[in-house]
């Protein structure tokens, strides 16, 4: 079974189909931190309705979208890109996937117009979980844990697809959840 696997950086948690929990139903979260208090990601999947201009007066010109990163601190923005080459200092979280860098060097590069849309994803707020905590929702099975992220994932603007896309990198065994309906009581 997929849960088997610890949830580390990189990894993806995969809502299951019936998440309970509003702020993760049909979610996709990229793990992007971890030590021994819990871990920390972003629901790769929420796009909110704010745009990077609307929420810093130096970036006038990004029309880039926000994503809803989770419900902990959800005051503050974060990103993660692909771009190492533009935005020094970010921590590799996995395959050609940076988290955060050089606040400066971004902003000087989204000026000249030098990242685009598939190169970064910014969000408000993140979210976190303590060890156990975390353990309790796996051994609830709130949470299918995957290493099995294409990146292009991470940076896919077409939000209602990559809840199914994640469902479906898992294998064949898992392939029939990706067509659960989110609303059973509507059939």
């Amino acid at each position: 079974m997929l849960n088997r696997i610890l949830p580390q950086i990189g990894n993806i948690l995969i809502a299951e189909p019936f998440m309970l929990d509003d702020n993760f139903k049909r979610s996709v979260v990229i793990l992007v931190a971890e030590d021994e208090e819990g871990h920390v990601g972003y629901i790769l999947n929420q796009r909110s309705n704010l745009l990077v201009k609307d929420l810093l007066v130096e970036f006038t010109d990004c029309n880039f979208p926000v994503y809803i990163g989770g419900p902990v601190s959800p005051d503050t923005l974060h990103f993660v890109h692909s771009c190492p080459d533009k935005i020094f200092d970010g921590d590799l979280i996995r395959d050609g996937i940076y988290w955060g860098g050089d606040f400066e060097m971004l902003r000087t590069q989204l000026s000249l117009g030098n990242i685009s849309e598939e190169e970064i994803r910014f969000f408000l707020g993140y979210s976190g979980w303590d060890k156990e905590q975390l353990k309790r929702e796996l051994n609830e099975n709130s949470w299918i844990v995957s290493d099995r992220i294409n990146p292009a994932i991470v940076f896919e603007h077409s939000e209602i697809d990559i809840w199914k896309e994640a469902i479906i990198n898992l294998g064949e065994k898992y392939a029939h959840i990706a067509n659960f309906p989110e609303r059973p009581e509507w059939n």
